[in-house]
């Protein structure tokens, strides 16, 4: 079964041959696309559409890749609410928060858990968001790590073991007991229904010493390393991502010229999160510097109950372009293609024929319009795997 999308204003395609390095941005104008079962079998100018068992005329809209979402934290229970008030009137932002979040999240239910996940996934599908990543990290015991990893499994292949988020309250007292339990059985209980391992490397949470030692243990169980890296200061969590091959440093608000090196000379993506700034006052991330020096960026909405509560890819590209200097190409491209990489994922983030068929069609002629009309839900249909999964068709 085929289906033809033509009259399509701009088809952002990134078709950029699988090149080397950041990548770039590709569109065509009055272009079509033709989906084959579950992936992108053609495109190119409308005028010159093959046949096929379905037509829908998008009316001049622009079609883009789905949204690839590499840093969300779905797995929680409770709100917090108050604390994001407590910020907007001068209280500064801490990782220290996450504990509400544990307690919430220990006392839930499975039920409540995969009712609050599904909803969220909803939530991102109609927004345009057709793959993402999910941590565990608000359980910290070997039972609620465990219960978290499974309910992650349930909704995406890009699920992520983050035990050590931070060191719960009852082990305070002992923290080297925790690191041991996050690389011992609770890696254990973990590993098999996780593809990544996480580590926050950040005051507050985990140094280098005890980071390495979560990453190493997790590349042992044979998951890839990511990090939270750089997020409330200067400090090791990029050079450490890229000296162990990590797929991505997410957050990178403050980097060092070496961290810029590093992330430019190396294949580790630099993962940024505007959202959070967003929530939480802080400064952004310099991605005009990053960019500026080779260096692959993604854009994420880094979904959680305590830094950034929403899940809105198109909200994270207009922030990238109002706030960190990114153009709507490389913000767009960040948002669909740079997420792929992020997650080292070459079926998804960009139309080329072969690709997955999950893409989304805009209620708007260009991709210019998720940062020029920000706050409006342009995105009116979502197809995934080549079926129509959210919104609408345009009138015949």
């Amino acid at each position: 079964m085929s289906t033809l999308l033509t009259n399509i204003g701009e088809l952002v395609t990134n078709d950029d041959g699988d090149a080397p390095g950041p990548g770039a941005f590709a569109s065509l104008s009055d272009a079509a696309l033709v989906i084959e079962g579950s992936q992108v079998a053609w495109t190119g100018p409308a005028s010159r559409t093959p046949a096929a068992d379905h037509r829908i005329d998008c009316g001049g809209r622009a079609v883009l890749p789905g949204f690839a979402d590499s840093h969300a934290h779905l797995v929680f229970a409770g709100e917090r609410s108050a604390e994001f008030a407590a910020r907007m009137a001068g209280t500064p932002y801490q990782a220290g928060g996450i504990a509400t979040t544990v307690t919430a999240t220990r006392a839930a239910s499975d039920e409540e858990l995969r009712a609050n996940l599904r909803a969220l996934r909803a939530e991102m599908l109609a927004q345009g968001t057709t793959t993402f990543e999910c941590k565990s990290g608000y359980g910290l015991t070997v039972a609620d790590e465990r219960r978290s990893v499974a309910l992650a499994a349930e909704v995406t292949p890009e699920v992520t073991f983050l035990g050590a988020h931070v060191v719960p309250p009852d082990f305070r007292a002992d923290p080297g007991g925790y690191l041991d339990l996050v690389c011992g059985p609770m890696l254990a209980a973990c590993a098999p229904q996780a593809r990544w391992v996480d580590v926050f490397c950040e005051r507050g949470a985990f140094g280098q010493d005890e980071a390495r030692a979560v990453l190493t243990a997790g590349r042992a169980a044979g998951l890839i390393p990511r990090v939270h890296a750089n997020q409330l200061g200067a400090g090791p969590g990029v050079q450490l991502a890229v000296e162990l091959g990590a797929a991505s440093a997410d957050h990178c608000t403050y980097l060092t010229g070496a961290d810029v090196d590093a992330l430019a000379g190396g294949g580790t993506v630099a993962t940024l999160l505007p959202g959070v700034e967003f929530s939480t006052r802080n400064p952004y991330p310099d991605a005009r510097r990053l960019l500026d020096a080779g260096a692959t960026v993604a854009l994420a909405s880094d979904c959680n109950p305590g830094s950034c509560f929403t899940s809105s890819m198109p909200l994270a590209v207009a922030l990238a372009v109002r706030e960190m200097r990114m153009t709507t190409q490389e913000a767009v491209w960040a948002a669909t293609a740079g997420g792929a990489r992020a997650l080292r994922r070459d079926d998804v983030g960009h139309l080329r024929p072969g690709a997955r068929a999950d893409l989304i069609l805009l209620d708007a002629p260009s991709h210019v319009y998720l940062a020029y009309r920000p706050g409006v839900p342009l995105v009116s249909a979502v197809w995934r795997d080549g079926d129509l999964a959210a919104g609408r068709l345009p009138p015949a």
